[in-house]
């Protein structure tokens, strides 16, 4: 079974909203990437993870934290425009799958249908067998 992403959804107040967004802004990311961020830190230490201010480290660790990683911007927004654009193939296989099952309904009740012309049967009476149509 394949690894599939789950939604987390909860609320904070205005305050804390406007502060994680400009913790965002900051980065150069998007504020749902903070949260991925966290939750991927929280079950790698398996919930141990303290926050602390920067001022407040003393040299406890030599890690980089947060890590950080340079990605071109044009990188994400490829990935975003990606993503969109998978999101609206996946619309449009759902629409035409309804659309497919409401015509073979259609069929299978006889609804208004005075007769089925098959393509196939007609190219056996025409001979033509194999041969793809073509048009224009």
């Amino acid at each position: 079974m394949g690894n599939k992403n789950k939604t987390i959804s909860f609320r904070v107040n205005e305050d804390a909203f406007e502060t994680l967004r400009e913790i965002a802004e900051e980065r150069d990311i998007s504020l749902s990437a903070v949260f991925r961020d966290y939750v991927d830190l929280l079950v790698a230490h398996d919930g141990q993870v303290r926050v602390v201010p920067e001022h407040e480290l003393d040299g406890e660790t030599t890690d980089d934290f947060p890590p950080k990683v340079e990605v071109p911007k044009s990188f994400v927004r490829e990935h975003e425009r990606l993503e969109l654009e998978a999101e609206h193939l996946r619309e449009q296989l759902d629409e035409h799958k309804r659309y497919i099952t409401n015509l073979r309904r259609r069929i299978d009740e006889g609804d208004d249908i005075d007769e089925i012309v098959h393509l196939e049967e007609i190219d056996r009476e025409n001979g033509k067998g194999e041969e793809p149509y073509r048009l224009g």
